[in-house]
């Protein structure tokens, strides 16, 4: 429903006392929700926007008005039309109106000399809140039988509390498949009300059928519609054919007030043209309301009306209602009749005086408050003076009774309500707290009714101190020691201020000005004591200052303010903080000692004595050490990466508070790496082959070398490059991943043992780098393997510089060395023979210096020179026989006896000597063995068990001290470096060359 806009209709002219205000009306429709506006006094009667005070006096419940803007509201009780005391028995057309009363109280002073009052009245608005009903929910209608068609049949009405459009509006009628070709509905019109009728369409049979159930309803017409409906029950009767008719179309009565119970009001008279039960006439009340049903009741047979309880006229002055006569018949035929009454007035009631504030004074249980500085003639009350009785018996006259400073002023309306006479109580002289502190007055009032009642109220009268004198504090600014670490709730300090005033102008109420304290701070509103809410915190707040206020319990109150200041004192509340949870710092390895490693940053929020800080390093192993004052972390060794890469220690922060606080911090020292460890070859080992056919095809896989570097990041990252061996370029070597593989096809000149140099190079700086063997033999079949393990063996003593890549001659001048190699053995086994035999004979008993049988030699006959160590080296001169019988080097001594472990033995099976293998060679394959017996003038040498096996032959190459490796740095060609191992060669030639016999 849409909001009511308020009408101003009518223009309102208001005085104070002595002036008479208009009516100002307004329209609303009923039913309206809370806080509906109604209309705006101060715009409909011009009035500023400020500096008046408006209170409704009159209206309530229904009614609020805004007190600074006289704007008029409705509340949550809901104006109902048809409820409302003074709507209840209007008659069509007749309007409805809800008066108020609204008092204006000028704030300005010189706007008046007085309250005014402002008079008015609110047209409620009809709207569409009730549905039509039935006076019953089966409505029962005889028909006689044999009624000709087109037959009218009064049907029941329903009645609608709402009035005009709101009201009944239409009807309408269904019927079953038995009955639609029966019955219609007619709807009459007359005057203010349809009247609905049933038509009879066809023949009735009662022999066939007695009674139909037809459904009527009814609709208003608000919008929206309501509507309702009834079951009609038809009977089929006798036939009746005639009206009861009224002797009047009106009846009107007056009924005296207080009439007592059975009391004759009127007689209805109706007559029936018919005879028998057709003629005789039941009265019954029509379409009447709640109060008419209760205070009414009528005769059925005689028509007369009776009093049923009683009437009091101030509740209920007019009784409007119909009677309806309806005969007997079968087929009842019935009318109605309007009766109004009116209830005459008596002397009953006594006047009524009711005192009630007005403006800025109020009143509480009977006592109105007036301050003694109030000038002479302020209204102190409104005083309403009314008679419920009309004419001569509400004629009230009213006076104030005794001897008081106090008078009643009428208050002149226009108002056609005589009932309600209204009067100012206001003040003859200026009243004197000192003297007189309060007045009871007495309001007496009396009608003019015979006799003549009256009745009398009274009101006591305070004269109020006045509140002159504002509270102080002494001294004004109060500044106070207190420490952190405090409880919620702890005193703080106590304030106090004074007032000299007295009574509640003397009574203080303390409290907090600053927002941002009053949630930390608060005060006792009557003591002054000041609490803190709390837990302090100095190291957030050093410094509280904020205002305390006293204010005075007076009207208006007056207030004095003092300032507070709270300094805020130190407690050892805070651990020693360091600036990061935890350190990680990188120092570079072989760093020297006593160097800075990294900085930490200790803090703590406390003060003085309690923000100093000591660090210490647990556990303290000596390692290192930590400088108080500047936070530097030393270290008392120097670092090694590959021994120990992580340092990890705490660091403990304490406070010099009482008690002491502390706490720790974890620290990791990251040793990074220095390129100070070459690469090492893990696979293959130097003394290893793999075997190819002449026609492995192009990219096939041949080897894979593997190296390690205890190095991190790019002093790990390893290349790999062929340096030597590989004249033909037939091998490929991936730089990364250490892959061998055949770049292209062999050739016949390809056949035999190609020894490949493959240097392994890290990325740091500067580089190392490493350098491994790996032989390849090709040949159609490696059956003849002794010859490839004798062939790997001498490469390993030939010099790095020298290719060994499938040369033929150099596979012939190897088999020209072993057998001179041989010869040489055997002669120099036959002197020690001789030796000894000549030295046993002089001795006569064993000798420890010769060679024996089976005995193990400490030096080895094959054992090749070692070359000087240098960074470049040296060559020896080429084709110069070795010489068997000079002692070996220190070096090379060492390493035969850590390598081949060859023993000395006497080879009884043949006179021949001969070398005996320690492999198996399978069927087919060539004897290198018989080969070396027809040409090698060496005695026969047999490895014994305890000599290395096939798998770990040439021990002494993979004994390095960096696994199958020669280690260098600085240039790609190590051939030279000094850091070669003691098993490697340096540029010495074969100790058996093809021109040695």
């Amino acid at each position: 429903m849409a909001a009511p806009i308020p009408l101003y209709l009518a223009a309102v002219l208001l005085v104070s006392c002595g002036a008479a205000p208009s009516d100002v009306p307004y329209r609303i429709p009923e039913e309206q929700p809370p806080n509906t506006l109604v209309g705006s006094l101060a715009a409909d009667r011009g009035l500023p926007d400020t500096g008046h005070l408006y209170k409704l006096e009159v209206g309530a419940p229904y009614l609020r008005v805004d007190g600074k803007t006289g704007d008029i509201y409705t509340t949550e009780t809901p104006m109902d039309r048809e409820t409302l005391r003074d709507c209840r028995n209007l008659f069509e057309g007749d309007k409805c109106y809800l008066e108020f009363e609204v008092s204006i109280t000028d704030m300005v002073k010189g706007m008046g000399s007085g309250p005014r009052l402002i008079e008015g009245r609110i047209e409620v608005l009809d709207i569409n809140d009730n549905t039509p009903q039935f006076s019953s929910p089966i409505l029962t209608l005889s028909i006689p039988e044999n009624t000709h068609v087109g037959a009218l049949f009064a049907i029941p009405m329903a009645t609608d509390r709402d009035s005009g459009v709101n009201g009944v509006a239409e009807y309408s009628l269904s019927t079953g498949p038995d009955a639609d070709r029966l019955f219609s509905l007619q709807v009459a019109v007359d005057t203010d009300e349809k009247l609905p009728q049933l038509v009879v369409m066809g023949n009735l049979d009662r022999e066939k059928k007695d009674s139909y159930d037809l459904n009527i309803r009814v609709v208003d017409g608000g919008r929206p519609a309501r509507a309702s409906s009834a079951l009609l029950r038809v009977v089929v009767t006798d036939q009746n054919d005639n009206v009861p008719k009224f002797e009047r179309s009106h009846y009107e009565a007056e009924l005296p007030e207080n009439s007592p119970q059975g009391h004759s009001v009127l007689q209805v008279r109706a007559n029936d043209a018919d005879t028998g039960t057709n003629g005789e006439i039941d009265y019954s009340l029509h379409q009447m309301s709640e109060a008419v049903q209760r205070l009414l009741r009528i005769d059925r047979s005689t028509g007369v009306i009776y009093v049923k309880n009683q009437v009091d006229r101030e509740e209920e002055n007019f009784l409007k209602f119909y009677v309806v006569a309806k005969d007997r018949g079968p087929n009842s035929k019935s009318s109605k009749v309007l009766v109004t009454l009116t209830v005459r007035d008596q002397n009953d009631n006594a006047p009524t005086i009711e005192i009630r504030g007005i403006g800025l004074v109020t009143h509480q249980d009977g006592v109105a408050n007036i301050s003694e500085d109030m000038p002479v003639g302020t209204p102190v009350a409104l005083v309403q003076v009314s008679d419920r009785d009309e004419g001569e018996n509400a004629v009230v006259t009213c006076v104030v009774a005794g001897d008081v400073p106090f008078q009643l002023q009428p208050l002149l309306s226009e108002s056609t309500n005589d009932k309600r006479r209204k009067y100012f109580l206001q003040t003859t002289t200026l009243l004197d707290y000192e003297r007189v502190k309060d007045y009871r007055i007495e309001i007496v009032a009396v009608d003019s009714g015979n006799p003549a009642l009256s009745s009398a109220n009274s009101l006591k009268v305070q004269v109020t101190d006045m509140n002159d004198n504002t509270p102080s504090f002494s001294p004004v600014m109060m500044e106070v020691d207190f420490a952190e670490g405090n409880q919620p709730g702890d005193k703080v300090l106590h304030v106090e201020a004074t007032d000299a005033d007295s009574g509640s102008n003397a009574e203080l109420v303390y409290s907090i000005i600053e927002r941002s304290a009053s949630g930390l701070f608060n005060i006792d509103a009557n003591t002054g004591e000041v609490q803190v809410n709390n837990l302090l915190d100095r190291e957030e707040t050093e410094r509280y200052e904020f205002r305390v206020a006293a204010a005075d319990k007076g009207s208006p109150s007056r207030t004095g303010t003092a300032t507070v200041v709270i300094n805020v004192l130190d407690r050892n509340d805070n651990d020693p903080k360091f600036m990061l949870n935890g350190y990680s710092f990188s120092v570079i390895e072989n760093m020297p000692p006593l160097n800075p490693v990294g900085v930490v940053t200790v803090s703590d929020v406390d003060k003085g004595d309690n923000a100093r800080v000591k660090l210490f390093v647990e556990p303290d192993n000596g390692k290192f050490v930590i400088q108080n004052g500047t936070g530097n972390i030393l270290s008392s060794i120097s670092f090694d990466r590959e021994k120990e890469s992580t340092y990890t220690f705490r660091l403990k922060a304490v406070d010099s508070g009482e008690p002491p606080r502390s706490s720790y911090v974890g620290v990791t020292i990251n040793v990074l790496d220095e390129n100070d460890n070459a690469p090492y070859v893990t696979k293959p080992a130097n003394s290893s082959y793999t075997y190819l056919t002449p026609d492995t095809a192009p990219n096939t896989r041949v080897e894979v070398v593997e190296a390690e570097d205890i190095d991190s990041g790019p002093n790990a990252e390893l290349v790999y490059t062929i340096t030597g061996g590989n004249p033909y370029g037939l091998f490929h070597i991936s730089p990364t991943t250490g892959e061998i593989t055949l770049a292209q096809a062999f050739t016949g000149e390809h056949n035999g043992l190609h020894r490949l140099v493959v240097q392994v190079k890290d990325n740091g700086k500067p580089p190392r780098h490493t350098t491994a063997l790996v032989h390849v033999f090709v040949n159609d079949t490696k059956a003849n393997v002794s010859l490839i393990e004798v062939l790997v063996g001498h490469s390993l003593y030939t010099p790095l510089d020298r290719d060994i890549a499938g040369d033929p001659n150099y596979a012939l001048a190897q088999r020209s060395n072993i057998l001179y190699g041989s010869l040489a053995g055997i002669a120099g086994v036959i002197l020690v023979i001789v030796a000894v035999v000549v030295i046993r004979h002089r001795l006569q008993k064993d000798t420890k210096s010769g060679y024996q049988a089976g005995k193990k030699e400490s030096k080895d006959l094959y054992a090749p020179k070692q070359g000087p160590k240098n960074s470049k080296g040296k060559k020896s001169k080429k084709n110069k026989a070795p010489k068997p019988a000079k002692p070996l080097e220190e070096d090379e001594e060492a390493t035969l006896q850590k390598g081949l472990k060859f023993n000395l033995i006497n080879d009884t099976v043949s006179d021949s000597p001969r070398i005996h293998l320690p492999l198996n060679y399978p069927p087919g394959s060539p004897d290198l063995g018989r080969h070396y017996r027809s040409n090698s003038p060496l005695p026969s040498i047999q490895l014994q068990p305890q000599s290395p096996s096939a798998s770990k032959k040439h021990q002494a190459v993979q004994d390095l001290p960096a696994t199958n490796t020669f280690v260098g740095t600085g240039d790609n060609n190590s051939t030279g470096s000094d850091q070669y191992s003691d098993y490697s060669y340096k540029a010495n030639p074969p100790k058996y060359s093809n021109k040695q016999t």
